[in-house]
């Protein structure tokens, strides 16, 4: 039986006007959340940076030449199947002037059954860039719809072709290679 002035402890609170102290177990339970709470925020904070720096290493450019670049893709490519092409070549198969770029390396089959080619183009500014990438993207929609019919896994290469984009530099590669020679463009930004 609880005398006049005594109250019951309930919900953590004591004394005859029900405020006072908390009870332990409230108390770290209060405690717990905020720290889940700040360890949640720095969480949050440090996947945003994370985020961040990959997007900014992902699209970043390169500091290096593009005879630098050029150079070092160039040493890889199989040149048994590709053959060097000029600006000519740009302009007619992909309706690009070349002469509107920093720097340009085409490679492409000598026979026209194979899909084969490989591209770099560093521009001048993003603007071109995004001409750059709408011209690969209808080159190779062009090319896998006209090898489709006849030559089903040149097709099939064209699909799974590599197009990459770091910073001004836009690299295409058609080939069995395709990743091999994006591994050798991305090392050498």
């Amino acid at each position: 039986m609880m005398e006049n002035g005594e109250r019951m402890r309930m919900g953590g609170k004591t004394g005859k006007s029900g405020k006072g102290k908390k009870s332990g177990l409230v108390f770290l339970t209060d405690m717990f959340s905020f720290r889940v709470a700040a360890i949640g925020k720095w969480l949050v904070v440090v996947l945003i940076l994370g985020y961040v720096a990959l997007l900014l290493w992902f699209t970043g450019g390169s500091t290096k030449p593009f005879e630098e670049v050029a150079q070092a893709v160039e040493s890889q490519l199989d040149t048994e199947n590709l053959v060097k092409r000029d600006v000519q070549a740009l302009k007619r198969y992909f309706g690009l002037n070349g002469a509107d770029y920093a720097g340009v390396l085409y490679y492409s089959s000598e026979f026209s059954i194979s899909a084969e080619e490989v591209l770099i183009i560093e521009a001048e500014s993003e603007t071109q860039v995004q001409e750059i990438r709408d011209a690969v993207e209808a080159r190779l929609e062009s090319r896998k719809e006209n090898f489709s019919d006849y030559a089903p896994k040149q097709a099939m290469m064209i699909e799974q072709a590599a197009v990459l984009v770091r910073g001004k530099y836009v690299f295409v590669a058609v080939s069995p290679d395709a990743e091999r020679y994006a591994d050798v463009f991305r090392k050498s930004l």
